[in-house]
Formats: structure tokens, sequence, C-alpha cells
């Protein structure tokens, strides 16, 4: 009787364990599923983009050409490589991209230090201020910061600061600048979490606020100060708002791309939108290609920026 009662326990453990497992390797397969489908939602689009840039314009209305093109061609890559003048207009892009970027992590990253550790009279309706930057849409207020810079007065003289690069320099040295509400938000979430006694030691050793930054905090900082400079190039390197706004006449891989198609009929004379669609998909794959790199060199540093920064959704 105490074996067959211990060989009926063993049984009964058995069937639970292979019904946890069974369990397991549903839920599994369920957020396999799940996971793949919102892959699929997302990278379709870059997938199709990707499968138009080679594609042949035999290939635009064959029926049977879905993602692999039947005919490979490197045409579309030329066409777009050629009209959006693309070496020149990169470097511009990224001189422009790069510099913008530097100046927007050293003021924004002063001003969260300064909202983290610093008590000031009002600093959380400052800080509430600066939150508002973050949802309330710049369309609202386009055209008097238009206004603004076309007629600046800059002491009793007025100037025309359009289609140069002060708009957006000004705006950003003064903490305004594209996104910068976001970057003093994660820089205040990043420095609220350091331990205040490392700024003690370096209070105790001498040095001043300005040198406990620079030489302290800052080093600290570094996967805030990655995440920024990730979302600040690719938002400076994408936008089309302030460049049409401020520099309409200067050239970005952005104003470019958006008038690719229209360069392309009027230099080769084409009026099919699926043709005029292959060049535009090849442009948009060269603009892919300086992000991507970037992403994929600085991915590890981002994600943990963001976790440390406490930024959700």
């Amino acid at each position: 009787m105490p074996i067959i009662r211990k060989l009926s326990s063993l049984h009964k453990e058995h069937k639970h364990t292979v019904v946890r497992g069974s369990q397991s390797i549903i839920i599994s397969l369920f957020r396999l599923s799940i996971i793949l489908g919102i892959c699929y939602v997302i990278l379709s689009p870059l997938f199709g983009i990707i499968s138009n840039t080679f594609k042949s314009q035999s290939d635009v209305y064959n029926p049977l050409v879905y993602l692999i093109p039947e005919t490979f061609t490197l045409d579309n890559l030329r066409h777009a490589f050629r009209h959006m003048n693309y070496v020149t207009t990169l470097i511009t892009t990224l001189v422009y991209t790069l510099s913008i970027t530097f100046l927007q992590v050293l003021v924004t990253g002063m001003v969260g230090y300064g909202f983290a550790r610093f008590r000031i009279p009002g600093r959380e309706i400052l800080f509430a201020l600066v939150i508002l930057t973050i949802v309330l849409p710049v369309q609202t207020y386009m055209v008097p910061l238009f206004m603004q810079f076309r007629f600046f007065n800059f002491f009793g003289n007025e100037i025309n600061l359009i289609n140069t690069f002060a708009p957006i320099t000004l705006l950003t040295a003064t903490g305004m600048g594209l996104r910068s509400g976001l970057y003093i938000y994660i820089f205040r979430q990043f420095f609220r979490g350091l331990p205040k006694e490392i700024e003690e030691a370096a209070l105790i050793d001498g040095a001043g606020s300005i040198k406990t930054y620079f030489r302290v905090m800052l080093p600290n900082a570094m996967p805030a100060i990655i995440t920024v400079i990730t979302f600040s190039f690719v938002w400076q390197y994408n936008d089309t708002f302030y460049a049409a706004l401020f520099m309409s006449n200067m050239d970005f891989l952005s104003t470019r791309l958006t008038a690719l198609g229209f360069a392309y009929i009027a230099a080769e004379n084409v009026r099919d939108p699926g043709f005029v669609q292959l060049v535009v998909n090849a442009g948009i794959v060269l603009m892919l290609v300086p992000i991507l790199t970037l992403y994929a060199g600085l991915q590890r540093y981002f994600v943990e920026g963001i976790e440390r920064s406490g930024i959700v959704g």
C-alpha cells in the first residue's frame, strides 16, 4: 500500500508538471504571436519601402511581385542620389544637426540640473511652464515666432534673421529649441536620481557649482546624455517644420526628400506616379542610413538612459 500511494503521488506530481509545462508553452507561444504581430505592423511599411527601392519599373504593375523584386535594380537609388544632391546635402545636414544637438545637450543639461538640485523661488511654476512647452504644439504660436525673427529688434535696429541659422540657434541657446522641454525633463529626472553625496564630496574638496556640474555630475549622466543626443539628433535630422519656417532657402535632407518627387518629375519628365514613388522610397532609404547607423551604435546607452530617466509610454 505505501508503494501504491507513492506511485500515485508521483503520477499526480508528474501530471501537474506536464500541465504547468504545457501552460507555460502556450503562454509563451501566445506572447510570441503578439510580439510578431506588433513587429509586423510596425516593420511592414519599412519592408515595403526597401522592396520598392530595388524594384524596376516593370515590377510596379506586375501582380506577381510583392516584396521580392523580379528585376533587381539600383536605378532608383541613383536617381534619388542625384536629385537630392546627396553628398553635399548630407554634409550640410550633419554639420547643422550635430551643432544644434551639441548646443541643445549643453543647455538643457544645465537647466535640468538646476531644476533638480537648486531650490529657487517659483521653481515648480517654472518647471510647469517647461512641461507646457512639451504639450503645446509649436504650430499654435508659429506666426508670432516667425514675425519675431523676421523683424528682430537688435538694440533698436530691425534685422531680418529669416533664412539664416540664427533663429533656431537662438531658440536652442535659450532652452526653447525643438523638443527642449522634453530634454530638460529627462535631465531633471536623471539628476534627481543621483545621490547627493557626490556633490557634497565635491563641495568639500572646494569645487564650486559649475565645476561640480562639469567635472562630477555630467560624467555620471552619460546615459541621459546619450538619450538626449539620440532624440535631438533624430528630431533635428528629420525636422521639416523649423527648416521650412526659418530656413526655406537652405538644403537639408528632410526638405530635399519632401521635394524629391517634384524634382524627379521635372528633370526626367516622368508622369507615372508609381515610378515616382520608387524614387521617393529610394530617397527615404538614403535618409534612413545615418539614423540607423547612429541608433545601432548607441542603442545600449539609449535604452539605459530611458529606463533611468523614468520615461514611459
